[in-house]
């Protein structure tokens, strides 16, 4: 952290420290993903088709979306702290809930629910951009999720055994307990980082306008919306590509599961290390062709009766460095359109990534048959890594004709 900025760790009187600030990043990205290895024993515990318990996914994506857009605002007006308290707060009920549920609408409940864990993601961000300016934030965006990238690369791996050793549940309890930790580390740890603002909620939700009229809070936002699509998309799909064609147990595709992880530490620290030095379009740019490379080429090579599920699962890692370069400078830009704006920003810029995310998710999910192999889920990580390019050249295209340096 920069010499300005004065931090003690489990010290409330400073800034928040970044440890805390990847943890808080990590805990999001794990419940996403961790209990994905478990999707077909949990549609056989409740009975039901693994198209219906695979809607935990877009559901929970879906209400992520839908909560960023109110997080980013209510943060804005009472501050960073108390709203990340009570969404962790939320959370660990949630995953009590999904523990003792005895069917699936009310395990879908408690799952979407725990979309409370939205706040981690967005105010762990939103404090980075309150402390720093943007290329600086977005190297420091970049290490935070350069070690939050290790919570999805392990966690699947360690659902998948805790589900065939334990069971499906360990999974959640695993949940709530680290849902706890977290508040308490939240607690001694984070001071509060926003400025104090006079206006009411209601004055922070009529700001969105002015973001949502500037060129380069959409280039920005469809950026990392759209190369973070195809990782959704993956999410949605890859559970049934690994379990149903390729017939992996749920540890073999849990450690498989996590590549995309390993790309994404390797691609947040390239972001890391050069923002500064190159700045964030750069960056953006360069991680929207790594993403739409590794995509296309696993749609090729399926085409030609090559794909398999190394195959896939590799080339998969493209898809994670790409959005280890796009997301946390994509972020940093879409935060700096308005600084007094950077809770809303965060919030608005995750609700358009996720909710785009929730969809997709959702497509890939529906489409894929063992009739239609990968087929499915490849064109729309394909379609989707096109459209990530196209964002940020509009992004290029602007600032060189109001004659700025790119």
């Amino acid at each position: 952290m920069s010499d300005s900025v004065t931090v003690r760790f489990l010290d409330r009187t400073t800034a928040p420290h970044i440890a805390t600030l990847t943890i808080l990043a990590g805990v999001s990205a794990m419940i996403m993903n961790m209990f994905l290895p478990s999707l077909n024993n949990m549609a056989a515990h409740f009975d039901v088709p693994y198209s219906v318990i695979q809607l935990s996914v877009p559901v929970y994506l879906g209400a992520s979306a839908i909560l960023q857009i109110i997080i980013g605002p209510l943060s804005d007006k009472y501050g960073r702290r108390p709203v990340l308290l009570w969404g962790l707060s939320l959370f660990v009920v949630a995953s009590f809930g999904c523990l003792i549920a005895p069917n699936i609408e009310t395990f879908l409940f408690f799952r979407t629910m725990q979309a409370c864990a939205a706040v981690a993601m967005v105010l762990s961000r939103a404090a980075i951009r309150d402390l720093y300016d943007e290329n600086k934030s977005a190297s420091m965006i970049g290490y935070v999720t350069m070690g939050m990238a290790v919570v999805p690369m392990a966690s699947p791996a360690v659902g998948g055994l805790l589900d065939e050793i334990f069971g499906w549940r360990a999974v959640f309890w695993f949940f709530a307990m680290a849902g706890i930790a977290t508040w308490f580390l939240t607690f001694f740890d984070f001071r509060e980082t926003a400025r104090a603002s006079d206006k009411t909620v209601w004055q922070q939700f009529r700001e969105y306008p002015e973001l949502l009229r500037s060129p380069r809070f959409w280039g920005y936002s469809s950026a990392a919306a759209f190369c973070s699509g195809s990782f959704f998309a993956y999410l949605g799909g890859a559970p049934f590509v690994g379990s149903e064609l390729f017939g992996l147990s749920p540890a073999v595709l849990g450690m498989y599961f996590g590549a995309p992880a390993i790309g994404y530490a390797f691609g947040n620290y390239l972001t890391g290390r050069y923002a500064m030095k190159h700045g964030v379009n750069y960056l953006v740019l360069w991680g929207s062709i790594m993403n739409a490379a590794g995509v296309t080429l696993s749609l090729i090579l399926f085409s030609i009766g090559q794909g398999t599920a190394f195959v896939f699962f590799g080339l998969m890692t493209c898809v994670g460095v790409g959005n280890g370069l796009v997301i946390p400078n994509a972020t940093a830009g879409l935060l700096s359109v308005r600084p007094h704006l950077a809770g809303s920003a965060s919030g608005l810029g995750g609700a358009i990534m996720i909710g785009g995310g929730a969809v997709l998710a959702a497509m890939a999910g529906a489409l894929l048959t063992p009739e239609t192999g990968a087929f499915p889920l490849l064109w729309i990580q394909t379609s989707t890594g096109v459209l990530a390019l196209v964002s940020i050249a509009t992004v290029y295209w602007r600032e060189h004709r109001l004659g700025q340096a790119a």
